[in-house]
């Protein structure tokens, strides 16, 4: 099987940030996809200091050999990286990250 997707989650909205971040879940845990990297970026690591649905598919994430990975411009903007970082999220810079994803054959799904 091939099949690489990097999951972009923006959104402030958490029902379409769960939906999102399940569907990356189950396309690792079903074998729909062979990669899945799941990135927080802008809105959408506020919301995740704050749901504990999120933080849970996180966990589950995590179960999985995985980590998900949070812009370190904006948390480190708003003081929040430190945060994000106890929920066992990686905080680095992601621009170059999610461009070498892409090059390398990475669909991107944006939410």
């Amino acid at each position: 099987m091939e099949g690489k997707i990097v999951v972009i989650i923006s959104t402030s909205d958490a029902e379409k940030a769960r939906t999102g971040t399940m569907y990356a879940i189950n396309a690792l845990k079903h074998g729909w996809m062979e990669e899945v990297k799941i990135f927080f970026f802008g809105p959408a690591q506020d919301l995740l200091l704050e749901d504990a649905i999120l933080q849970n598919y996180m966990e589950e994430y995590k179960s999985m050999e995985e980590t998900a990975v949070a812009c370190k411009y904006i948390s480190d903007r708003d003081k929040k990286s430190a945060q994000i970082s106890e929920l066992g999220i990686q905080v680095e810079y992601v621009g170059k990250m999610i461009s070498d994803y892409i090059i390398a054959g990475y669909v991107p799904m944006v939410w």
